[in-house]
């Protein structure tokens, strides 16, 4: 306690020492006006840096009330951020100015109150009254405060700042021209120069990014990444697979085709499926279901939509919404037929299989052996197969003819194979195990360690 006594008494005894001008200069009316100056620049700074918030922070909803109000300001606030690259220049011009001009006149202010003598031998102290406490009087005043107060108050206070704002784009509106096109400049350049990014970068951004790259969140963003490189072949059911009604069909035909098949849409074809005439709708039989046998069902038919072999399913998913579309027959470069491909085909690349009623349990019919022997049908898609073994989506590209497993096996081979036939494809081993006439059934894949 004592130690501490004599401590307080010696600093005491050091205060005393100095004397009042020994630290300021005598003071007259000038840096009263100064720090006037000081005080309405810090004003200034608040001003402009709560309209940055309150402006850019205008909802959709106040948007409609201001486009609702009959008031002037609310037209005046309209017009500002109908503009927000012009806005945005002349907030952080006007911002600029202000804190340059405390920071310089607070210099002056400093220069003047305090004895040259005293911040020569005390440099720390004059840092930190001339940085230190500018800096933290600026953030707070100027900055932090009325950004905090326009963000719960955004439409109040871009009325009450619309005043000097609009002052402000007036004044500065040569300088906020060269500053946009300047910067408009740069962007365009830089655009050129800027690599673009491939989907294959996004893919491999998003294995960084996700702890579970199998957890259903990380497919669904694997499938919109590859979503625009994808054609209707990829994804269509092959011609071999796709279950039609010829048009000499009597009704009772028809009606049990489609019982048996339980599908809502079925292609309609004269003579064979190259020649599709139309497409029809299962609801549309529901109140004919008590018609004779040779009831005229071939007028219920609907148009077909067809699609080329080549389109990509983005376009396709574009059409089948302006033409309030579910189905379209693929055509090849012939006019024959190809497959078909339904929205639901389109949707399952993104969101993975959509299952209903009808459908079987296993949508891809293949064999898992082991962790590197897997069997499937020849006539399973490329598409189908990559999602089995996890394979980039363009694995296959190479082979662009190829659309099924089987496809991939004749292009590999260059001729039919019989049994027991081995091809390979970047290391991994294809073996026919069963073919039919010029037909191949299934294939063995033995992947690469």
């Amino acid at each position: 306690m004592e130690n501490n006594f004599l401590d307080i008494n010696l600093f005491c005894s050091l205060f005393n020492q100095i004397s009042w001008f020994d630290v300021f200069n005598p003071i007259d009316y000038m840096v009263g006006i100064e720090l006037l100056i000081i005080l309405l620049l810090v004003t200034g700074s608040a001003i402009v840096s709560s309209a940055e918030v309150a402006l850019f922070s205008i909802s959709i909803n106040q948007i409609k009330e201001l486009e609702e109000s009959e008031e002037p300001i609310d037209k005046k606030i309209l017009e500002q951020i109908d503009k927000p690259r012009r806005l945005l220049a002349t907030i952080l011009m006007a911002n600029n100015i202000f804190n340059i001009s405390i920071v310089l006149v607070f210099y002056g202010v400093t220069k003047q109150m305090f004895n040259p003598v005293f911040f020569e031998n005390h440099k720390v102290l004059e840092f930190l009254i001339q940085v230190v406490l500018v800096t933290f009087f600026l953030l707070l005043f100027g900055e932090v405060l009325p950004k905090v107060y326009a963000s719960h108050n955004n439409l109040g206070v871009a009325r009450f700042v619309m005043a000097p704002i609009r002052f402000f784009t007036f004044i500065f509106t040569p300088f906020v021209n060269v500053l946009i096109k300047s910067t408009t400049y740069l962007e365009n350049n830089l655009n050129k120069k800027v690599k673009g990014v491939s989907a294959r970068d996004i893919d491999q951004a998003i294995d960084l990014a996700v702890e579970d790259e199998y957890s259903r969140n990380t497919k669904i963003l694997k499938g919109i990444v590859k979503f625009g490189n994808l054609s209707v072949t990829q994804i269509m059911q092959s011609r071999m697979d796709v279950i039609a009604v010829d048009k000499a069909s009597d009704f009772k035909e028809l009606l049990s085709l489609v019982r048996e098949s339980g599908y809502s849409r079925m292609p309609v074809y004269e003579d064979d499926l190259d020649h599709v005439v139309g497409v029809i709708f299962a609801k549309d039989l529901l109140k004919y279901l008590n018609e004779p046998q040779t009831f005229d069902w071939s007028k219920l038919m609907r148009t077909p939509f067809f699609v080329p072999e080549n389109k990509m399913i983005d376009d396709l998913l574009a059409e089948f919404q302006s033409k309030r579309n579910h189905l379209a027959v693929v055509v090849d470069e012939y006019g024959g037929t190809s497959g078909i491909v339904t929205l639901e085909d389109i949707l399952e690349e993104v969101i993975g299989e959509i299952n209903d009623e009808f459908d079987d349990e296993i949508n891809v019919n293949f064999q898992k052996l082991d962790d590197q022997n897997y069997i499937f049908e020849a006539k399973t898609p490329l598409n189908d197969v990559c999602k089995v073994l996890n394979f980039p989506v363009d694995y296959f590209e190479s082979y662009g003819d190829a659309d099924s497993l089987g496809g991939l096996v004749l292009e590999l081979k260059g001729e039919i194979p019989i049994e027991g036939e081995v091809v390979v494809h970047q290391k991994d081993i294809f073996t026919v195990l069963e073919v039919n006439n010029t037909r191949i059934i299934r294939v063995k894949i033995t992947l690469a360690n």
